[in-house]
């Protein structure tokens, strides 16, 4: 399907045309559609799914309780091969009770708008943006309502609602890279003011433009007339007006010579940002798409409520708070438009449906508010058999991704930045890079980054726990004297309490600390306030996995394992996660299990020497002699001479587990 999307049709070839009206052409020629308005949403639903789509989900999707669903779903395609298909070449094709569309050598122009928004547009000059602009004719499928068929009215809405924030991400983009204050420039931003009246980034943009062209009664009139906006919506208009007041101050000053503006006008006080910057986010409630539901308060605003709660126990982002995004969406404003209003970097939402058997399932959506990239989407379904059990299964699952892909992207841009123009959050986050690469050299490099972070924002508490976490990396894989390093761990996780006693990832990062130290109960502890606070941690469920796997409870180190697995699927700390479930495995006899496990961490890029060396001893337990050999030869690449007492020495076995790993060394002698 990807190929699709960028082939280009030869001059006979198909071009189907969304954006707008809906439109058909062969080459040159305009191809008549029927008259019929299921026809032609029928084609245009198969034109934008990028997989096969059930009959029934057809009937459903287009018919409000007909006589003959299928018939009629008949007739429609019927219609349609009448002008898709080509001679040789059918377009139209059923499998069995599933239909798509093929879509070879055809040119749709909403999957290309959209395969540039997701590949992203920082690399489009002027040209191309203007050319991608071009291309947004109108709404999507416009004036191809379908009354009475709700669940179509309402797949109409949200595809609407993405792409006009996708034509917004583009006016912006372009504002962006035209010569500032020029007149094209400033249609481009009166445009995206159109499709975002509340922006109030193109707000600022204008006045921005307007004041260095001198042309301060538009100003003034722009400013009025926002400020009416603002007013009827029962918004306050304060940030935009300080906004063409400073940009007038600006611009007022003569050539060369530098403006230094009022404390007041450079920043409106009721504004003022935390001393921190940290990545935002807006949760929408979700949409019940059920049939025949159509009230407020249900499944959907509780799912809802409780991201947003768990969320802000992560206290690692800003948070909307609940009763902005639900009045939001009470005046039925959708996710995209949401997050511009509210100035946010991210915006979550997405629907749920009740099935058959008492079954629900919740598509998920975490979109960048500015670039409108779709970061993340999952589709998560289970039975209904306790409404507060499947919601708390369910919120952990959503509330772990969208966290991890949020660092992810974070971490990615602040990758991208020179080190020396990073904020706290930004320094963090590129800490959180290097830490993840587990070798000496990038360990170093993660250290220097969180001690910037600290310097520059001594309150921030996260860097404080990967700060720690460099130290223990440290102690734990004997990097420096472990005695030193440990002692470096806990005065630095301690900080981190201190700056914020409230942050998981503080408890986190003492956790480990108390297990550098050899206090157990003090470590465990820790780490249970850790998932307390935010039971969607999965670093806090593993570090448990990974204490009761050597001398606690290995049951629990199993059942921690795979809680924190299924968290974060795709967690750069994966290969402990595995190494953890397969200590416990070990200790609980299950050779064979824990050689699997093994095996699967002693696979993951990043996985360290001790991993490899647990996949050594738990194939040798297993009776997998050769594999384990294997293993230890690429231990002693790792590092030459490892023995099992450096195994030991950084773990913290009691007596059993201990003798199981000298009889796993034992049976696996490295001999050169």
């Amino acid at each position: 399907m990807e190929k699709s999307v960028e082939s280009q049709p030869g001059p006979a070839g198909l071009r189907l045309q969304l954006l707008g009206s809906l439109q058909v052409r062969r080459g040159a020629e305009v191809l008549a559609l029927p008259s019929s308005r299921k026809v032609r949403a029928l084609a245009a639903y198969l034109a934008t799914t990028m997989h096969e789509v059930s009959r029934s989900h057809l009937c459903e999707l287009l018919w409000d309780l007909p006589n003959d669903p299928r018939g009629e779903l008949r007739w429609c395609l019927s219609k349609l091969r009448a002008v898709l298909d080509e001679p040789g070449h059918p377009r139209v094709q059923a499998n069995g009770d599933a239909l798509r569309l093929d879509l070879t050598g055809c040119e749709v122009d909403v999957l290309q708008v959209n395969h540039t928004l997701q590949s992203g547009m920082a690399s489009l000059d002027a040209d191309s943006l203007r050319a991608l602009a071009a291309r947004f004719r109108g709404d999507f499928l416009q004036g191809l309502e379908i009354p009475r068929s709700a669940a179509y009215s309402a797949w109409l809405t949200a595809q609407r609602r993405r792409f006009r924030a996708g034509q917004v991400a583009v006016l912006e983009r372009l504002a962006q890279v035209l010569p500032p204050g020029s007149g094209e420039a400033i249609a481009c931003i009166e445009a995206w003011l159109r499709l975002a009246p509340f922006d109030v980034r193109a707000h600022e943009r204008l006045f921005e433009a307007l004041a260095e062209g001198g042309r301060l009664r538009e100003g003034d009139e722009h400013l009025a007339a926002a400020a009416r906006q603002y007013e009827a919506e029962g918004q306050d208009w304060a940030r935009i007006g300080h906004a063409w007041r400073a940009a007038k101050l600006r611009h007022a000053a003569p050539s060369g010579v530098a403006l230094i503006l009022p404390a007041e006008v450079q920043r409106p006080p009721e504004i003022a940002t935390p001393t921190t910057r940290r990545a935002s986010l807006a949760v929408m409630p979700f949409t019940d798409r059920t049939r025949g539901v159509a009230v407020r308060g249900g499944l959907g605003d509780g799912l809802a409520h409780d991201i947003i709660t768990r969320l802000a126990k992560l206290r690692s982002m800003f948070v909307i708070a609940q009763g902005t995004v639900f009045a939001l969406d009470e005046r039925r404003i959708g996710a995209e438009d949401a997050g511009r209003r509210l100035n946010v970097d991210y915006v979550a939402g997405g629907s749920l449906r009740h099935e058959p058997g008492g079954r629900v399932s919740v598509t998920v959506q975490l979109t960048e508010t500015r670039s409108a990239r779709v970061l993340w989407a999952e589709v998560f379904a289970g039975k209904l058999d306790d409404t507060f059990g499947w919601l708390d299964i369910i919120g952990d699952r959503i509330v772990a991704a969208v966290a991890s892909q949020i660092e992810v992207a974070e971490r990615n841009r602040a990758i991208l930045k020179a080190p020396n123009s990073l904020d706290a959050w930004e320094a963090h986050h590129r800490g959180l890079w290097h830490m993840m690469r587990f070798n000496r050299e990038d360990n170093e490099q993660a250290r220097h980054f969180f001690e910037m972070a600290v310097r520059l924002d001594p309150g921030f508490a996260r860097p404080y726990a990967g700060l720690s976490f460099t130290h223990f990396q440290d102690a734990f894989l004997g990097w420096a004297g472990r005695d030193d390093a440990t002692e470096m761990a806990y005065r630095v996780a301690s900080q981190g309490l201190m700056a914020d006693d409230l942050d998981p990832s503080a408890h986190w990062a003492l956790g480990r600390a108390q297990w550098l130290r050899g206090r157990l109960s003090e470590s465990l502890a820790e780490l249970d306030t850790s998932v307390d606070l935010s039971p969607n941690f999965a670093h806090g469920h593993y570090t448990l996995a990974f204490v009761h796997a050597q001398s606690g409870d290995p049951l629990a180190a199993v059942s921690e394992s795979d809680h924190s697995r299924a968290l974060s699927p795709f967690d750069p700390m994966l290969f402990a996660m595995m190494g953890a479930r397969a200590m416990g495995l070990m200790r609980l006899g299950r050779h064979d299990e824990a050689a699997d496990w093994a095996i699967k961490a002693a696979a993951r890029p990043n996985a360290h020497v001790h991993i490899l060396a647990i996949a050594q001893y738990c194939l040798a337990l297993a009776d997998r002699g050769d594999e384990a050999r294997q293993l230890a030869a690429a231990v002693q690449r790792a590092q030459p001479g490892y023995q099992v007492e450096d195994f030991l020495a950084s773990f913290q076995y009691g007596a059993e587990g201990a003798a199981l790993i000298r009889q796993g060394a034992a049976q696996t002698q490295h001999k050169p």
